[in-house]
């Protein structure tokens, strides 16, 4: 595994015999992944169970073992749950924190419960964007994503699994953290880490970007901003969030990440001075594909799922940016009619916090 960043490359021998094998239509040659950029729009909200991925042809049990053809399910929940806050219903628009203290400590496991709602009164500025928030105590960029230790797994040794981990890593900071991508720039980094055979994605990728609707929404997997209506404020974004491994189908190393990020934004007119916050969660599952039994590049990763829940980012909005709302905005909206959710509630799965939400109504979020 690997590619310009010093790691191993897929022998000679190996691929030629893989072309042999291919052309032969033996059934131990690698094959081409395959997954859904899609999900039926309300499928979430009309099921009670969690729902299944859709998959292109029958689906097989979960996560059954090494026999039979491979198909990573895409499980886009693409339920994306944009939260928007009503007048007269949050406790303080810009949210209850901690009122300061030391930085929290990565976190290493789900809490049992949602952070403090202390300081709820106090309003962010420019000079303290991330004031009246949880998010004050958080990590800066990846320093509140933190790495598990790297063992041994599936096709991977120690060594592989760490650098796998790393560029999981780093897929979150191409896709979510970096400035270009903030500004509006499109995401050819982290792009380049998806398999490119897998061309369910592919395809989904091509038109989130050129027609973005709510089944192709490039919000789903990236953080992007109109630059021409906001800017960041500063140049830290706050997170909190975890790295979780295991061995995935046909002995791939499969890896959950879990990130909550912060953006405190100001409308993009010059002198411009009121902070708003829009705050992102998303779970993206990646499958570090074995080469000789997977179509993969080196270096790149199969997408398995993602699912996302945006809070202060626009509802039913469509255009493929975040539309965070101000407070002329919110005196002119009309009242919400989705559920309250605190968006710093980081005690429930997002299967769970999924669930719990009407995906074609506008929520009310607690606090930002």
């Amino acid at each position: 595994m690997g590619n310009g960043k010093g790691g191993e490359s897929i022998p000679d021998e190996e691929w030629e015999r893989f072309l042999r094998e291919s052309e032969a239509g033996t059934t131990n040659a690698p094959e081409e992944p395959s997954a859904r950029a899609r999900m039926v729009a309300g499928r979430l909200r009309e099921e009670t169970a969690r729902p299944e991925p859709w998959r292109g042809s029958p689906p097989p049990a979960r996560r059954r073992g090494g026999k039979g053809w491979y198909a990573i399910g895409l499980l886009v929940a693409v339920a994306l749950l944009v939260v928007a806050v009503a007048p007269g219903r949050v406790v303080g628009w810009f949210g209850g924190g901690d009122g300061g203290g030391a930085p929290l400590a990565v976190e290493s496991e789900r809490p049992d419960q949602p952070p403090a709602a202390d300081g709820a009164a106090q309003l962010p500025t420019v000079d303290e964007p991330f004031r009246g928030s949880p998010a004050v105590r958080w990590g800066d960029g990846t320093a509140g994503i933190g790495l598990p230790e790297a063992r041994a797994t599936g096709w991977m040794s120690k060594a592989q699994v760490a650098r796998a981990l790393q560029e999981s890593r780093d897929f979150l900071t191409a896709s979510s953290l970096d400035p270009g991508v903030l500004r509006g720039e499109r995401p050819r980094r982290a792009i380049a880490s998806i398999n490119p055979h897998q061309q369910d994605v592919q395809d989904f990728l091509a038109t989130a970007f050129r027609a973005p609707s709510r089944d192709n929404d490039p919000l789903l997997l990236f953080s992007r901003f109109e630059n021409t209506e906001v800017r960041l404020v500063g140049d830290v974004v706050k997170t909190r969030g975890r790295i979780t491994y295991r061995e995935g189908e046909r002995g791939a190393v499969e890896v959950t990440t879990d990130v909550t990020y912060v953006y405190p934004v100001v409308r993009a007119a010059e002198g411009s001075d009121e902070v708003a916050r829009t705050i992102v969660r998303r779970e993206v599952v990646m499958s570090w594909d074995d080469p000789a039994k997977i179509i993969i590049e080196p270096g790149t990763f199969s997408l398995v799922s993602y699912k996302v829940d945006t809070t202060n980012g626009g509802c039913d909005t469509f255009t493929g940016y975040l539309t965070p709302g101000f407070s002329a905005d919110r005196a002119t909206s009309d009242p919400a009619e989705g559920p309250e959710v605190d968006p710093y509630d980081r005690s429930t799965s997002m299967d769970a916090r999924l669930r719990e939400t009407d995906d074609a109504a506008c929520g009310t979020a607690s606090r930002t």
